[in-house]
C-alpha cells in the first residue's frame, strides 16, 4: 500500500515567471534619465579644482593614502561610463533579458563618485565618516523593514512600521531612564513593537478588518498617543522621564582596525552589531527552518496549508509579533543612540521608508537590508554634502532620501510579485 504525503507549493515572491517588455524597459529608461542628470552637472555648472577621497582613519593597521581626482575630468569620465552601461542595459532588455543587479550596482557607485566628485570640488569628502554614518542611520530602517518582510511573507500588509518604531522610541527613551540603563530601554522598546504589531494583528486576523487601513489607524494613533504623553509627562519631568543613557561605540579588536572595512563595520554600536545577527537569524530562519517554510506556505497559499495541519491564523499573530519586536528595536535606536531624548513624531516618515525597502527588497529580509542601507546613505549624503558647503541646494539635500526611494522603487524594482495572499484575510472553512 502506497502513501503519499501532501505538500504545500510555496513561490518565491518577488520573482516573476516572464518579465514584460514594458517593465524591463524601466531599469535602461530610469539609468539613461541618471546619466542625463549627471552630465548636466558640467554643462550647466562645471566646477575647477580637485576632490579627495579620505579612506583612513588613525586607529586603521595603516593609512590608505588620499585619493585625489580632477573634478571636471572625472565627471566626463564617470558620464561616458555611464552612457555604456545604459546602453548595454537597453541591450539586454531588446533581447528579452533582465538588467542584472550587478550592473545597476556598479552604475549606481560609478554615479555617486562622479556625483561627489563635482559636488565636493576643491575639499576633501570623508568617505570612511560617510559610510559609517549611512550605516547607522539605516539601522531603524533595517530593523523596520525585517518587521515589514516577516509580516507581509506570512500574509499581513504592516503599514504599522512607523507607528512601532514611534512607540519604539517613546518606550525606550521613557523606560530607559526609570531603570537607569540603555537595556531596559531596549527591551521596552521591543515590547512597544511588540504590543503595536498585536493591536494589528487583532483587528486584521481576528475581525478581517482592511490590514492598510488598521496599519494607517495605527500609526497616527502612535504619533497621537505618544505626543499626548510627551506634553503631558515627559515635557514636566525630563530629567526624570525623558534622559536614558545611550549605548557607546564598541570597537571589535582586530577587525575594527581593518582599513575602509573596520571603521565602517566594526567601530559600531551594540544595536548596529545586533542589527547585523538580525539579518542573518531572520533569513536562516524564513528559508531554512519548518517554522520559516510554514511561514511562507501560510503567505502564498494559506489553504493548502491549512489542509496540511497548519494553524494559518496562529501562525500570522506569532510572526506578526516578532515582526513588532524586531520593528520596536529599531525604534530604540533614536532616543538610545541617535539623539539624547525623545522628540514628537522624531522617526519622521522612517516607517513608510522601511516599507519601501521591503518592496524593493522584493520581500526578501537581505534585498530589503541593502535597500534599507541605500535608503540610509541617501540620508546621510545629505548632511555630508551641507557640511562641505555643496552648491545643492538646501531644499534638495531634504529631498535627496525620499528621491532615491522614488527612483529605486518606482525605476528599479521592475516586476515584483507579494506573497499571494499579502493583505488577504484568511476565513477558515
Amino acid at each position: 500500500m502506497s502513501t503519499t504525503t501532501e505538500k504545500v507549493p510555496v513561490p518565491v515572491a518577488g520573482e516573476p515567471d516572464v518579465i514584460p517588455l514594458r517593465t524591463a524597459i524601466k531599469a535602461p529608461i530610469m539609468l539613461g534619465i541618471v546619466t542625463l542628470a549627471v552630465a548636466l552637472l558640467v554643462a550647466l555648472k562645471a566646477r575647477s579644482g580637485d576632490t579627495g577621497f579620505r579612506l583612513a582613519v588613525d586607529t586603521d593597521f595603516f593609512n590608505l593614502p588620499e585619493i585625489t581626482v580632477p573634478s571636471t575630468a572625472t565627471v566626463t569620465t564617470v558620464v561616458v561610463l555611464l552612457a555604456a552601461l545604459t546602453a548595454a542595459s537597453a541591450l539586454l532588455v531588446s533581447r528579452g533579458r533582465r538588467t542584472p543587479l550587478w550592473l545597476i550596482a556598479l552604475f549606481a557607485v560609478l554615479a555617486m563618485i562622479g556625483f561627489l566628485a563635482w559636488a565636493a570640488a576643491g575639499q576633501s569628502v570623508p568617505v570612511i565618516g560617510l559610510l559609517g554614518g549611512s550605516i547607522a542611520l539605516a539601522v531603524p530602517l533595517v530593523f523596520g523593514a525585517l518587521g515589514g518582510v516577516l509580516g507581509e511573507r506570512a500574509g499581513v500588509v504592516n503599514i504599522a512600521i512607523e507607528g512601532q518604531l514611534l512607540f519604539g522610541a517613546f518606550a525606550a527613551a521613557m523606560f530607559g531612564t526609570l531603570v537607569g540603563s540603555p537595556w531596559g530601554g531596549l527591551v521596552a522598546a521591543m515590547l512597544a513593537g511588540m504590543l503595536v504589531a498585536l493591536v494589528l494583528a487583532f483587528f486584521a486576523i481576528n475581525y478581517f478588518v482592511d490590514q492598510v487601513i488598521v496599519g494607517v489607524v495605527l500609526n497616527v494613533l502612535v504619533v497621537g498617543i505618544t505626543s499626548f504623553l510627551f506634553s503631558q509627562v515627559m515635557a514636566d519631568n525630563p530629567d526624570k522621564l525623558n534622559a536614558p543613557d545611550h549605548f557607546s561605540r564598541i570597537a571589535i579588536p582586530v577587525l575594527g582596525q581593518i582599513p575602509v572595512i573596520g571603521p565602517v563595520l566594526f567601530r559600531q554600536t551594540i544595536l548596529v552589531y545586533l542589527m547585523y545577527v538580525a539579518v542573518g537569524v531572520t533569513a536562516w530562519a524564513l528559508y531554512r527552518t519548518k517554522w520559516g517554510l510554514r511561514v511562507r506556505a501560510v503567505g502564498e497559499h494559506p489553504k493548502a496549508a491549512d489542509t496540511v495541519g497548519i494553524k494559518v491564523n496562529r501562525t500570522r499573530y506569532t510572526t506578526l509579533l516578532i515582526a513588532g519586536l524586531i520593528a520596536g528595536a529599531g525604534g530604540a535606536t533614536y532616543t538610545l543612540v541617535a539623539v539624547p531624548q525623545f522628540g514628537q513624531e522624531m522617526t519622521d516618515g522612517a516607517g513608510y521608508i522601511a516599507l519601501a525597502a521591503v518592496i524593493f527588497g522584493r520581500w526578501d529580509p537581505i534585498r530589503a537590508t541593502l535597500a534599507a542601507l541605500l535608503f540610509g546613505f541617501a540620508t546621510n549624503l545629505s548632511g555630508v554634502l551641507s557640511v562641505l558647503g555643496s552648491p545643492v541646494p538646501s531644499q534638495f539635500m531634504l529631498m535627496l532620501p525620499y528621491v532615491v526611494t522614488i527612483v529605486a522603487v518606482a525605476g528599479l524594482v521592475g516586476a515584483s510579485r507579494a506573497p499571494a495572499a499579502d493583505g488577504v484575510p484568511y476565513r477558515k472553512g
